[in-house]
């Protein structure tokens, strides 16, 4: 088998594993990448914060969207009132775990290399953004949460999942903050 052909066979089976970055790709600049440390630096027990933080923004979002569609069909003010605590906390929450993850991107050489890293931190400020507009929409105009509320309820929901999506990626395909026990 030449060498042409076993290089492209070897492109396809990366291409299928989902592996990107790792030390025997045929790119240097992609074999420097990989080489780089990717672990967590901001973590307990060698578990990253940001990960755990960011389940809380993500069901606060869809609680939110959620809460609205029962406001919608029902018209009680009582679910008008919940959506602000909702879409409060999806944002307070979103706050804390922006800055533990824009702490880990500047900190650590290995997440700030990756193109990956740079679409999740841009999806999810664009995501707080929407969520801080969704919160002080119910704060200070009520009476608009249908149906503006609704729609930024919707928005954030598919901030949520873009931003989701790359920060999956970032996971599994990077193995950004992974921790390989030896036991393993």
């Amino acid at each position: 088998m030449s060498d042409l052909s076993r290089a492209t066979e070897e492109q396809e089976i990366e291409m299928e594993e989902g592996r990107e970055a790792h030390s025997g790709h045929p790119n240097p600049h992609i074999r420097e990448i990989a080489e780089k440390d990717a672990s967590s630096a901001i973590a307990v027990a060698g578990h990253p914060i940001h990960a755990m933080l960011v389940h809380f923004p993500i069901a606060f979002v869809i609680a939110t969207l959620g809460i609205d569609v029962f406001y919608w069909f029902t018209g009680d003010m009582f679910w008008r009132d919940v959506g602000v605590w909702s879409a409060g906390a999806a944002f307070i929450f979103g706050v804390l775990a922006a800055i533990v993850g824009t702490l880990e991107l500047l900190a650590v050489a290995g997440i700030r290399v990756r193109v990956a890293s740079w679409n999740h931190a841009i999806a999810a400020m664009v995501l707080l953004a929407i969520a801080g507009a969704n919160a002080g929409l119910r704060i200070f105009w009520p009476e608009t949460v249908l149906p503006n509320g609704l729609m930024l309820s919707v928005l954030a929901s598919l901030a949520t999942a873009f931003a989701g999506w790359h920060g999956g990626k970032l996971i599994f395909d990077h193995g950004i903050g992974l921790l390989i026990s030896s036991r393993q």
